[in-house]
């Protein structure tokens, strides 16, 4: 039988290096070829894991711990339907958008598909040390990108971005160390069935390392320092991607410690502790993605703000009843699909109407919603998403949150979901105000290409109609 699993790296790592071969500026039918294969190579692995279960594969006939094994189940599926299926779409949409910005395309193609690469890879690692390997891979791969126009402020950003992500990967490594240390392991399964309640106090510092570094990685407030002006500076095909998938990843990972590895010793009171910091990323991010004047940058603030969402998974799961324990982490893993669609769609849709009005500030996109109704619509779609209304992908994820946290007691959460809830339609009604404003008919508008709006479309009705089939995705999280 075809085994997909491996395929899902080596073949974003063929095309990419066929992309670099090619030469600045090409690769992009390849990259689109490659994509395609792709989705339905991650297609092919969902249907066999709904059908049998978690697979593992010991790389070249050798499994751990002397070798190195890959293993998926229904979360890193998840994961890996998510980053296939968000960036098929919007590689149609850097096409057509590079060929009008040519100057910053040179090489995203092949970056790109490094960074696939090695986002499938970060999924499928069974160890926390080549977990780290991808890490790096992934990071160096998406300051490449942010650095692309070239310029002070590209390059700006890119040196923020590259000092963060490499002191959260410190700090992982360091705790790598740690356990190594300890267990003489890196296997996760195997440290997952040695770290006990009375582990020793190395393995609690590890624990705290390792976290640390990811949320730095995450951008979670109070480490959202390098997020606006990465995502807000970027290329709108690489703030997607950014935001669509990239902070996900060591999300992921946080998600993996916490429940698989470092359960034995996580508590209720470190779970609240991260959760208040969801909570302040929640209400900071979006006061300041209200302030905002320039497009790109309102959304980069609302992604910071938009993270926050997912680490109130944390309490919600910690010390409360399996009921509620379900409630919350399918209500999390939703939300995490949910905004990287929706986030996805947001950014390429805003880069839409920067290029039709040649300006970034809000203050510019006056008359839009008469010159580019498509684009306006996709971005009103994917806003439905982020302010959590239904029919949508974030509303049903919101509700599952919500639910849990009332059934758990802790009525403080749904308090700060509902007014990020108000604070998100604040900012998100601030742009289509704007858009709707009257324009003077002399005012100049480009005439946008329709690889250019429908893919955004795409990926914003993706988010919405999420809600409504959203137990397809949950039964593949239950899956294995």
């Amino acid at each position: 039988m075809f085994d997909p699993l491996p395929w899902l790296i080596l073949l974003p790592l063929t095309w990419a290096t066929l992309a670099f071969v090619q030469g600045p500026g090409r690769g992009g039918r390849l990259a689109v070829a490659g994509l395609a294969l792709q989705v339905a190579l991650a297609a092919t692995l969902a249907q066999q894991i709904v059908t049998g279960g978690e697979r593992v594969l010991a790389v070249g006939g050798w499994g751990a711990p002397l070798g190195i094994d890959l293993a998926v189940d229904g979360l890193s599926m998840v994961m890996l339907v998510l980053t296939q299926g968000v960036a098929l779409p919007l590689a149609f949409y850097a096409r057509c958008y590079f060929a009008g910005h040519a100057g910053s395309q040179r090489y995203f193609w092949p970056l790109t598909g490094y960074l696939l690469a090695a986002m499938n890879a970060l999924f499928l690692s069974a160890d926390v040390f080549n977990i780290y390997v991808t890490l790096e891979l992934l990071s160096l791969a998406a300051v490449g990108l942010v650095a692309l126009p070239g310029g002070a402020g590209p390059v700006s950003a890119a040196m923020r971005y590259l000092l963060a992500t490499l002191l959260g990967s410190a700090a992982y490594l360091l705790g790598v160390a740690l356990l190594y240390g300890v267990y003489g392991s890196v296997s996760l399964p195997a440290l997952a069935s040695l770290v006990g309640a009375d582990a020793p106090l190395a393995v609690s510092l590890a624990a705290a390392l390792m976290l640390l570094g990811l949320m730095l990685k995450t951008a979670l407030f109070p480490f959202h320092f390098w997020l606006p002006p990465a995502h807000g500076g970027a290329p709108a095909p690489v703030s997607a991607l950014l935001s669509a998938l990239v902070i996900k990843a060591s999300f992921y990972l946080i998600l993996r410690l916490w429940f698989d590895l470092f359960a034995p010793i996580t508590s209720v009171l470190a779970a609240q502790l991260v959760g208040g910091l969801g909570a302040g990323a929640v209400l900071w991010g979006s006061l300041l993605a209200l302030r905002q004047t320039q497009l790109k940058m309102l959304v980069a603030y609302s992604t910071v703000a938009q993270v926050g969402y997912l680490f109130l998974l944390l309490p919600l799961t910690t010390g409360t009843t399996a009921e509620v324990t379900a409630s919350a982490w399918q209500g999390g893993v939703l939300q995490v699909v949910a905004h990287g669609l929706a986030k996805a769609a947001m950014f390429a849709a805003a880069g839409a109407m920067i290029t039709a009005t040649g300006r970034n500030e809000i203050a510019g996109i006056a008359g839009v919603a008469t010159r580019l109704p498509l684009t306006l619509f996709s971005f009103a779609l994917a806003s439905v998403t982020i302010m959590g209304l239904p029919p949508s992908g974030g509303f049903a994820a919101k509700w599952l949150l919500l639910g849990a946290a009332l059934a758990s007691g802790q009525w403080w959460w749904i308090v700060v979901m509902v007014a990020g809830g108000l604070l998100s339609a604040a900012y998100v009604f601030k742009v289509l105000r704007q858009a709707f404003l009257p324009v003077d008919a002399a005012t100049d508008f480009k005439v946008l290409p329709r690889m250019l709006e429908w893919p955004v479309f795409l990926l914003a009705l993706a988010s919405l109609l999420l809600g409504l089939t959203a137990s397809e995705l949950l039964h593949l999280l239950d899956a294995a």
